[in-house]
């Protein structure tokens, strides 16, 4: 049993975790990000998930940090790390996780919030939602690989300009400067998202896999080393039963069937 998150699978090969304090427009506290990180473990062991989709209930995505806690002034100087060190492993884990995420924001994602959604593999946001980083407006820090992946998606003088002035801005200009995948209408959000997450869902969910790998370590990957490791990528494939389903289906013209095998 949860509190702070629902767990669902709305459609086949796609996992739900909806963030669950609406009360709070989803402000986080420690239990939130434990629960989190428990769900897209289970996620990733789960044979029949292809894609996992991160959401909030009610109005909001996801606000950031709940500040009426950190006001209360009882945290421990290690229960403030501890705290940190979850924030820190709840973006990781979406980072890093083998099967592709997407950030469905609904509505306000700001602080933590917004560090959480640009973890994910695709961010998309109804038109109507807001996005942004308040940090320096209250005197505290990015998190969540923040200066590392902010810049790579919307280039440096962006993410600038997006970190200083701690400006929210909504989906369709996240949309244009390259932040979200898609702007969807606030009607049809959820219908939206779930077409796109079973499309995904319908890859070879091996590929995808070292895809995910290899594309998020691109930065840190000299020219040559991504010919050596897209090669062993290939061979890899070539060994799987999905590979041979893709090469079936091709030659009877019709849609493979991948098992992740």
């Amino acid at each position: 049993m949860t509190t702070t998150i629902l767990c669902s699978t709305p459609r086949p090969g796609v996992a739900e975790i909806r963030f669950n304090r609406p009360h709070r427009l989803n402000a986080v506290i420690e239990a939130l990000f434990r629960e989190t990180l428990a769900a897209l473990g289970d996620a990733e062991r789960d044979r029949g998930i292809r894609v996992v989709v991160v959401t909030g209930e009610g109005r909001a995505f996801c606000v950031g940090a709940d500040l009426k806690e950190h006001a209360k002034g009882e945290r421990t100087a290690w229960q403030k790390r501890e705290y940190l060190q979850l924030a820190t492993e709840a973006c990781e884990r979406i980072h890093r996780l083998k099967k592709p995420v997407i950030a469905a924001v609904n509505g306000y994602a700001l602080g933590a919030g917004a560090e959480m959604a640009i973890n994910a593999d695709f961010l998309l946001m109804a038109q109507g939602a807001r996005i942004g980083f308040p940090e320096t407006s209250i005197g505290t820090f990015i998190g969540g690989g923040l200066t590392h992946v902010l810049p790579r998606l919307v280039g440096l003088a962006k993410a600038r300009e997006l970190v200083f002035l701690g400006e929210r801005i909504d989906g369709n200009e996240a949309k244009a400067i390259g932040l979200a995948t898609a702007a969807f209408p606030d009607a049809s959000f959820r219908n939206d998202v779930y077409a796109f997450a079973e499309r995904l869902a319908a890859q070879a969910p091996l590929s995808i896999a070292l895809a995910k790998e290899q594309l998020n370590r691109a930065a840190e990957r000299a020219y040559d080393t991504a010919l050596v490791t897209e090669l062993e990528g290939v061979l890899a494939c070539m060994m799987t039963r999905d590979w041979q389903e893709g090469i079936d289906a091709f030659a009877a013209k019709r849609k493979p069937l991948f098992r992740g095998e």
